[in-house]
């Protein structure tokens, strides 16, 4: 069926919302906006689906929301022979609270059971609630650090973890099985099957995530700066800190949940713009350390004071290879280094972290990007008990230890931070004088990610010609560094470019291309699975940082070229 056609029979649909449909009524003129909304569904990315708010097959919407819940219940029944049930949590956008009722009552009326979180909650704690109350599956509603007008739904596996693609792929199937009629409507008997939760989670997941502590340290002596930019993050993060007895000034301007974001460009802990008002309070204050956390908590940002008073921006790689130094030493020094210690991280994520690990005798494992892989990792570890987790990080922004969440948790992440933050404070030390020795002692691993935006169908086209470029050409030199491996994830061979031999990737199959210069340098091509992009992560390890900067300038900008060329 045709965009048009398409368009037409939501006009006509006794099944669709008036208010949706005098939506679609203001734009029937506009055939190029028609196109948008109506040339596709919207398709699972990262764990679920998500996109701008409004009518449309390819718009968030109660009927999207319906369709994708409806899919959801026929998988649970399929997949489970007992008495099913689902928890529910929401962030802040707009409708996230309408579409998390309207999941409620499509489940519910397909007598899954259902609990659903009494207000705002993170994402990290939707994983920790689908666990502890041994659920069948997850739902959260966000879009994370999207822009205010969009929206999302990611799905959570009986593990916690975000559904991985065997277990989405039969998920989608469902959903694409369902017609609007076949959406079911609950009786107000099974309205009695949704039960709404709170404080009782909180504390357990709160007082968890206090247990991960490593170091008894006077905590007073280190001065936070926090602001959870409008989101989920207000609550947890600020509680648990406070708890443990840190000194945290919250930034009373994005205190407060605000589904328009009207202090920031984006919500995004990944943009130092993000942190404007944070700095000012922070120089007021003379914090220590700034923590900025995205809409629905899964991600944090660090700004750190260094040894001139100005505040530097750590990047995610900075973040977790501080991190890993930290619990490493700190578990070794406390003779609680575990037998088979694991850290895991995602193909797009630095060599320092690996490095660092390997000096402490511990394993790292790579993961496709997306940390639903790490989930999926962490619970093969428990089923075969042949390793043990430690901790697991991704480039962008999303750290996690212990596995009673099996998400990134900004709010684990805040109390680590904070308490290494102290411990090096207490040895006269700070976050950017760690940072400097780990350069000192492992090489100089500068990173940076660039997305390029290419908007509606022609821009999809863009992108998978852009891939398909790269894929065939294999360029053996970009600038004056030599290619010597190719790392195509989506036909599972890295090959060997010196010699022409190539051996196979066991990850599963994702449309990613990992180009690894002589020296272990590297670039990768991905595009977005959430929004119309494609991201290229650069990854430079030299022996100063001066040549590191220089190189990655160099290779930036004959990647960009030839981007720019294909596209």
């Amino acid at each position: 069926m045709g965009f048009i056609e398409k368009y037409n029979e939501w006009l006509k649909s006794e099944y669709i919302d008036d208010s949706l449909k005098e939506e679609l009524y203001k734009i029937e003129e506009d055939k190029n906006e028609i196109e948008d909304r109506f040339y596709k569904d919207l398709e699972f990315g990262t764990g679920g689906i998500r996109g701008k708010i409004g009518a449309g097959t390819n718009r968030i919407n109660i009927h999207t929301i319906e369709k994708v819940t409806q899919g959801l219940a026929n998988y649970i029944h399929n997949e489970f022979n007992e008495e099913n049930s689902v928890v529910i949590a929401y962030d802040c956008r707009h409708k996230s609270k309408e579409f998390a009722e309207t999941a409620a009552k499509v489940l519910v009326a397909n007598n899954i059971k259902v609990y659903l979180f009494d207000d705002l909650r993170s994402t990290p704690e939707l994983s920790f609630s689908v666990r502890n109350l041994k659920c069948n599956a997850g739902i959260v509603i966000t879009a994370s650090h999207n822009p205010a007008e969009y929206n999302g739904y990611k799905v959570y596996g009986s593990d916690g973890g975000q559904l991985v693609p065997k277990k989405a792929k039969k998920l989608i199937d469902e959903i694409n099985q369902i017609n609007l009629k076949d959406i079911k409507k609950p009786t107000e008997i099974q309205k009695r099957l949704i039960k709404f939760i709170g404080e009782d989670i909180d504390k357990k997941y709160i007082d968890q995530i206090k247990h991960l502590s490593l170091n008894d340290i006077n905590n007073k002596e280190l001065k936070i700066v926090y602001t959870p930019l409008h989101g989920t993050g207000s609550m947890p993060v600020t509680r648990v800190l406070s708890e443990l007895g840190y000194d945290v000034t919250v930034v009373k301007e994005q205190k407060e949940p605000d589904p328009d974001f009207l202090t920031v460009e984006s919500p995004n802990p990944e943009e130092r713009s993000a942190f404007q008002y944070a700095i000012k309070l922070a120089y007021e204050v003379d914090a220590d350390i700034i923590l900025g956390t995205d809409p629905d908590c899964d991600r944090v940002g660090l700004i750190a004071k260094n040894r001139t008073g100005s505040y530097i921006m750590l990047n995610g790689n900075q973040t977790g290879a501080l991190l890993i130094k930290y619990i490493l030493s700190t578990l070794k020094e406390k003779n609680g280094l575990p037998e088979n210690g694991v850290v895991i991280k995602t193909i797009v994520t630095s060599e320092l972290g690996r490095a660092i690990a390997q000096n402490y005798n511990v394993k790292c494992i790579d993961t496709l990007t997306g940390f639903k892989f790490i989930g999926e990792k962490i619970k093969e570890i428990e089923e075969n008990k042949d390793n043990n987790f430690i901790f697991g990080y991704e480039e962008s922004y999303g750290y996690l230890a212990g596995t009673f969440v099996r998400d990134k948790d900004a709010v684990i992440a805040s109390m680590l931070i904070s308490e290494m933050a102290a411990y090096y404070k207490s040895k006269n030390s700070s976050l950017c004088d760690e940072l400097d020795s780990i350069y000192k002692k492992y090489g100089y691993y500068i990173e940076e990610t660039l997305s390029m935006k290419f908007d509606g169908i022609l821009g999809q086209k863009k992108i998978l010609r852009i891939m398909d470029y790269f894929r065939e050409r294999k360029p053996c030199q970009i600038v004056d560094k030599k290619v010597n491996y190719v790392k195509d994830y989506e036909m599972q061979i890295t090959y060997n470019l010196i010699n022409g031999d190539f051996e196979r990737i066991t990850l599963p199959k994702s449309n990613v291309l990992k180009f690894v210069f002589e020296g272990g340098s590297w670039f990768v091509l991905r595009p977005s699975g959430t929004e119309p992009k494609i991201k290229i992560y650069f990854s430079i390890n030299g022996s100063t940082l001066e040549e590191s900067k220089e190189v990655l300038e160099e290779v930036k900008e004959e990647i960009i070229k030839m981007i720019k060329k294909v596209a």
